[in-house]
């Protein structure tokens, strides 16, 4: 048995930690004397190691044995050892993280088409100095392109059945097999590969881990859940993404409540894979059978609360929400129902809750009039640009854009108020920094910024840089709100402006905690004469 894929550390508290692996066959995995057997599923085995006893703010070099042959790290690597660092309760603590990232060679034509890599570069910094080491990576969606894999996983593709001929989705993975390609592809080089043996990984799931514009409206569902090619395709989708992603995000006694869980460990292999598949097929069925959001507690005083803004989706034009009340009574429950003090409130999306004010009204109005305001022509033309423009950020579903508004009011009046609400999402392929005031409250002691990072590698074209310059404009911005108004949409409790950015340069972006202070950097990835570097670009408000 040797590694196929991993380690990838997971979740890290004060004393335990989690590390994931993809072996080539069944055996036992030990790390640090933790051992754990591995379970397979569609003919892939994975082991999910926990580890205790650390020690509280120690780093702790591991390595990686199965059936008692260290295969992990690699004798000639350049990065030094695979090490759990373990927070100490009083430190400070650093999140670095984006979202977006394709695979491409790193050759003259790729670094042409693609830019150089953030995550590489992370990789690269941390190698030479210990200097702003994050002490945990998010990933906001778009790990993997299901619909637009790469040239290497295409040659798979084509190898395997010849494409899919007549099929608009010939050229796209069509199941859990295909899924494991795209993982193979995206997480194999050794720079990210020790990068994510090292530092703790979490992740959430956006709309190309499946299909461009997944769940963007009903009218797309009914069309999409009608395709031969679905079925597959979505069972797929979910099942690798819970075992590749999702189960690294819970902790310990979350995976110990966790059904899904059990079962892999327990049920025979033939069980097994039928009861992943039925699990995943379920999941899109009925959303509220399983949940994708998740949270994490770093430290004193700061959460993260991942929310799903994909899966769990209210979808009926005349009630639009995001998340349906089933999820948002889950994120209710753990801001402003939390039973530990909140000092810091991470809440993460992977689709920006704020956008360039321009793009939100524009998004509003379409959601009007996808929803009737104009009568049944104008439902149809704001049905089209909803679709052919991807309108379907939180702006797009007001209801929830709403909820969200009214959650932040209550946290910042609340008795013991954060000292910050920072929002971090992705998804936009570019990235900027927003100052944002609620209206209806006074809140001076809890700053409230929108950060958005992406991508990591997947840069956009020249033409929609400008346009998203063009919808930050005053001018553009006050045409597009008196086109709100007149589809009926009124104001929301809320006013903000993008004080930094919009840039377009793959990169990735920190948050810096330590008591009550809070800051922000942002660096872009850049060619250097040996390796691929990041340049810091902004330090807010420092």
């Amino acid at each position: 048995m040797q590694l196929k894929l991993g380690p990838l550390l997971r979740y890290v508290d004060e004393t335990r930690a989690t590390v994931w692996v993809e072996t080539t066959g069944p055996g036992e995995v030990e790390i640090l004397g933790h051992r754990a057997s591995t379970w397979s599923v569609h003919g892939h085995h994975y082991a999910l190691v926990l580890i205790e006893n650390l020690q509280p703010g120690a780093s702790t070099p591991y390595e990686v044995h199965c059936d008692g042959e260290r295969v992990w790290p690699p004798a000639d690597s350049p990065y030094g050892p695979s090490v759990i660092r373990t927070p100490d309760a009083d430190g400070s603590f650093r999140l670095t993280f984006g979202s977006c990232r394709r695979s491409a060679p790193f050759d003259e034509q790729g670094f042409k088409d693609f830019g150089p890599d953030a995550l590489v570069a992370l990789a690269e910094r941390m190698a030479r100095t210990d200097h702003e080491r994050p002490n945990a990576i998010l990933l906001l969606g778009d790990q993997v392109y299901a619909d637009d894999p790469s040239d290497a996983v295409l040659e798979q593709l084509r190898a395997a059945h010849g494409g899919r001929p007549g099929s608009e989705v010939q050229d796209e993975i069509g199941n859990y097999e295909e899924y494991t390609w795209l993982y193979d592809d995206a997480w194999t080089h050794p720079a990210v590969r020790w990068l994510f043996s090292t530092v703790p990984l979490c992740m959430l799931l956006d709309d190309h881990d499946l299909r461009d514009d997944w769940n963007t409206s009903l009218t797309w569902r009914r069309w999409v859940t009608r395709q031969p090619w679905w079925h597959d395709r979505v069972v797929g989708a979910y099942a690798s993404y819970w075992v590749y992603q999702h189960l690294g995000n819970l902790s310990p006694e979350q995976l110990a409540e966790d059904s899904t869980y059990q079962a892999m460990r327990t049920l025979d292999d033939d069980e097994r894979t039928a009861y992943l598949d039925a699990f995943a097929w379920e999941a899109d069925e009925d959303p509220a059978s399983t949940r994708w959001s998740f949270y994490r507690d770093f430290g004193r005083g700061v959460r993260l609360v991942a929310v799903d803004s994909r899966c769990s989706r209210h979808l009926q034009p005349d009630e639009r929400a995001m998340v349906d009340a089933h999820e948002w009574e889950w994120v209710r429950r753990h801001t402003i129902e939390a039973t530990t003090p909140i000092n810091h409130l991470l809440l993460a999306s992977t689709l920006p809750f704020l956008l360039a004010p321009g793009l939100h009204h524009l998004e509003g109005w379409d959601e009007a009039i996808s929803s009737g305001a104009w009568g049944p022509r104008g439902a149809r033309i704001g049905e089209r640009i909803r679709q052919g423009m991807d309108l379907e950020h939180w702006a797009s579903f007001r209801k929830s854009f709403d909820d969200v508004t009214e959650l932040l009011a209550k946290l910042v009046t609340s008795e013991d108020p954060p000292a910050s609400i920072l929002m971090l999402s992705g998804d936009v392929h570019c990235s900027y920094v927003t100052e944002a005031h609620l209206n209806a409250v006074e809140h001076p002691g809890t700053a409230i910024r929108q950060l958005t990072m992406s991508p990591f590698r997947n840069p956009i074209p020249g033409h929609v840089r400008l346009a998203n310059k063009l919808l930050d404009t005053r001018w553009m911005t006050t045409l597009l709100h008196k086109l709100a108004r007149s589809a009926g949409v009124r104001d929301v409790a809320a006013s903000w402006r993008t004080a930094y950015g919009p840039w377009f340069d793959n990169g990735v972006m920190s948050v810096r905690l330590d008591g009550e202070h809070w800051a922000v950097d942002v660096d872009h990835a850049a060619l250097g004469r040996d390796r691929q570097l990041l340049r810091r670009t902004l330090s807010y408000p420092d």
